[in-house]
């Protein structure tokens, strides 16, 4: 007989789309139900153009571009902790936050790699829908790269296609 498997590090990933935050009560369920450890992770897309500039800035101005770098990441903790750890009693499951920078597929197996999660949680459609239609969803590329389970979550109410079998 199967033996379920016991989830102990659940990697919850989001790009504050409504489909992630729908996508955080089945990661967190899943981190609960398990008592787990629950992984909050949040990957910065560094897009081209964007990484010029900062790159432009840091060189003339080192301390101004660290300067504006942790504001954001403080904003983006601020963030993260309003609109998931409020809802996370600290007692019930012991969790951790953490942003990083760079391609998101890649930094989410890198990350479920260094932490050696048991699950990757993640919505099915985020922020960036014509992106989509151009490089694939991250969601996608992360089941495809990833060596460990991925549980992907479809937006809001089952909303069944139309179409014939």
């Amino acid at each position: 007989m199967f033996e379920y498997p016991k989830y102990k590090k659940v990697l919850f990933c989001t790009d504050f789309s409504e489909c992630a935050d729908h996508a955080f009560w089945y990661a967190f369920g899943v981190a609960k139900r398990d008592e787990g450890f629950f992984h909050i992770l949040h990957v910065n897309d560094n897009m081209a153009s964007q990484s010029y500039v900062e790159g432009k800035v840091e060189a003339a101005y080192p301390e101004l571009a660290e300067s504006i770098r942790e504001t954001a990441r403080k904003e983006l903790e601020n963030e993260l902790q309003e609109r998931y750890a409020g809802k996370i009693k600290i007692e019930s499951v012991p969790f951790e936050i953490v942003i990083k920078e760079g391609q998101p597929y890649h930094e989410i197996i890198r990350f479920a790699r260094e932490k050696n999660v048991d699950i990757i949680v993640i919505g099915t459609r985020g922020k960036t829908a014509m992106k989509h239609a151009f490089l694939g969803s991250v969601a996608e590329m992360t089941t495809r790269l990833s060596a460990i389970p991925v549980f992907s979550i479809p937006c809001g109410e089952k909303n069944w296609p139309d179409i014939m079998y």
